[in-house]
């Protein structure tokens, strides 16, 4: 029964990164698309120009730095894992340190 438990343990880990990686961050993409055309005043739905929104701008660059940095950090993981090193977050900040 111990395995079972495990087995659905893992499960559910391999789900919610596969949601967060996966769906989660061409959403987040697509959000920030979406409040860009917000910031310049225009709309996916409606022809029609509105007053361009500071913050629609503000809120889209934000999105697209988190999902460049999410690639940046899986990148950094797969080159330092290639080198035989270990990416770390014991501190505010990743590192890269060699394996125990």
């Amino acid at each position: 029964m111990n395995n079972v438990t495990l087995a659905f343990e893992a499960a559910w880990k391999v789900l919610l990164i596969g949601l967060v990686l996966g769906a989660g961050l061409p959403t987040l993409f697509a959000f920030g698309i979406r409040t860009m055309a917000w910031g310049q005043g225009g709309s996916a739905e409606v022809d029609t120009a509105s007053a361009p929104h500071p913050a629609g701008r503000v809120v889209g660059i934000l999105c697209f730095a988190l999902v460049l940095l999410a690639v940046v950090l899986g990148i950094t993981y797969i080159v330092a894992y290639g080198f035989g090193k270990e990416l770390s977050f014991e501190h505010v900040y990743p590192t890269i340190q060699n394996k125990d």
